[in-house]
């Protein structure tokens, strides 16, 4: 298994994204995606298919310790008592006794950062998950938080895809010893997948446009990739990325696509992101 090391957390580089999955769905692909050998599942309670997720982990039949299970808490709810009240929903939905990993789904424009970071350092030392993270923060946010935060934070889950640049928010997380997770790794496909710089290497290695993609992620000091797909015949193909390398040069050519900045999760509640 390729590992990501993160602030005491080793998090599998490659993750079944579940968002916009329904319940049934959830627990097909999740069920589905353990059986070819994935040990990272990503879900969120403002998902609202915890309770498929859960079941497809126990449909699975693996070890509770073989797989690390995410799980994130809406904004509404991060107030101090709050956040621990909704993290036990999600277990109870899950029907596990603990995530890997909890994280702040978005940052609050209203409640105050350092009473979320309590709140969710409070669910950690009750044993609700074994680490803890953030989601969707800006720089600045991100280095508040981690000032904040008692236990160490292991990742920043952000929207991350060749046609968007992170940098910034990259060098951040690196500098404090956290992970990238990304979301939407694939830019949802389209013209992204037509392009030279992603259709070359795929001709070369002999490999799909999405492999090239997730291999580009994953190639990148401390980055973690959470593809989601309904499509079965996607799961072994979107975890197979691990018997082959990108050439610097191609390396360079997909980073140079980012120049397009295109976000696909902007949101009103938003926070202002980083300049690129």
């Amino acid at each position: 298994m390729h590992l990501v090391e993160a602030n005491g957390a080793r998090i599998p580089a490659i993750g079944l994204g579940t968002w916009t999955l329904d319940d049934s769905g959830a627990e097909a692909m999740v069920r589905m995606a353990l059986d070819v050998g994935y040990r990272h599942v990503d879900t969120a309670a403002h998902y609202y298919n915890e309770a498929g997720v859960g079941a497809g982990l126990r449909a699975a039949g693996l070890a509770r310790d073989e797989v690390f299970v995410t799980t994130k808490v809406w904004p509404d709810n991060i107030a101090e008592g709050a956040l621990q009240a909704s993290l036990g929903d999600s277990l109870r939905r899950l029907r596990l006794d603990h995530v890997d990993l909890a994280l702040i789904h978005w940052p609050s424009q209203t409640i105050p950062l350092a009473e979320s970071i309590g709140a969710l350092n409070d669910a950690r030392a009750r044993g609700m998950a074994r680490h803890i993270g953030v989601s969707n923060f800006t720089v600045a946010m991100l280095k508040e938080a981690a000032e904040l935060s008692t236990h160490p934070l292991v990742c920043n889950q952000v929207e991350n895809h060749p046609h968007l640049n992170q940098d910034r928010v990259a060098a951040a997380c690196r500098s404090l010893g956290l992970a990238m997770v990304s979301y939407c790794p694939l830019a949802r496909g389209g013209d992204l997948f037509a392009d030279p710089a992603i259709t070359g290497p795929a001709a070369r290695l002999g490999v799909s446009p999405a492999q090239v993609i997730l291999r580009w992620h994953v190639q990148q000091e401390g980055v973690v990739a959470i593809p989601r797909t309904s499509n079965p015949t996607r799961l072994p193909e979107n975890i197979a990325i691990f018997d082959f390398t990108l050439e610097p040069g191609e390396m360079a050519a997909i980073n140079a696509l980012r120049a397009k900045n295109r976000r696909i999760c902007d949101f009103d509640f938003a926070p202002a992101w980083d300049a690129a």
